[in-house]
Order: C-alpha cells, then sequence, then structure tokens
C-alpha cells in the first residue's frame, strides 16, 4: 500500500484531504506543520511528502528539502493556494508535482496515482 505524508496546518482541510486519500485506498499519516513531519520522515517510511507549502514554522519547500535529505526516495507534491508560491516551488524543487488550490478531491487522487503510475507497486493499491 503507498503511504503518504500529509503536512497541512489548516485542520479542516488536513481531515479533509485525509479521508478522501484513506477513500482512495492510500494510507495516510497527518501532521500540521513541518517540524512534525521531519521526525517521522527518519523513523518510517513514505512513497510520498504532500504538502502544503504555507505553514508556520517550516514552509513545504524546506520540508521537500529536508525529505530529500533524509529520505530521496520519498516522492513529493505540493498544495498551495498562492500562485507565487507555485513559481517557488517549480524553482526550488523542479522534480515536484504542484496542485494549485482550490481542486477536487478527484484531481488530486488521479495527481497521486501519476505520480506512482510507473513505480513497481502501482496497482497494488487497495480499492
Amino acid at each position: 500500500m503507498i503511504r503518504i505524508l500529509l503536512a497541512e496546518d489548516e485542520e479542516a482541510m488536513r481531515t479533509y484531504l485525509t479521508r478522501a486519500l484513506e477513500n482512495a485506498g492510500f494510507s495516510v499519516a497527518a501532521v500540521d506543520r513541518g517540524t512534525a513531519a521531519v521526525p517521522l520522515l527518519e523513523r518510517e517510511h513514505f512513497d510520498l511528502l504532500l504538502s502544503d507549502i504555507v505553514m508556520p514554522e517550516m514552509d513545504g519547500i524546506e520540508l521537500a528539502q529536508r525529505c530529500a535529505e533524509i529520505s530521496p526516495a520519498t516522492k513529493v507534491m505540493f498544495i498551495t493556494g498562492f500562485a507565487a508560491v507555485t513559481l517557488k516551488a517549480n524553482r526550488e524543487a523542479p522534480q515536484a508535482r504542484v496542485l494549485s488550490k482550490p481542486f477536487h478531491l478527484k484531481d488530486l487522487v488521479l495527481e497521486v496515482e501519476r505520480v506512482f503510475e510507473d513505480a513497481p507497486f502501482a496497482g497494488t493499491r487497495q480499492p
């Protein structure tokens, strides 16, 4: 099963995204800030870091950079509602995908599936 670490500071959005991803068959660990995600990256394996970009204490770009150091195989996808931040993310983490808010949950699930379509465990997700 694909494991996702979700870093999103807005509680309602975090709950909403977690539920949608779990309903799509993914395993999700959710945290409310980047500084809470780092220890999880250090002790657990995640296939995807799904992170908001604008968060307190540590933004999503800094978190993605730490993730690349700690767990280079973990893929990264950003979610953001700020166009200027999207440009910065593309510049500083060019391998990461960026999904702009607002988005439909089916678009999020499709984007996550696209990240893994060539992975050896693609299609092993439980419906």
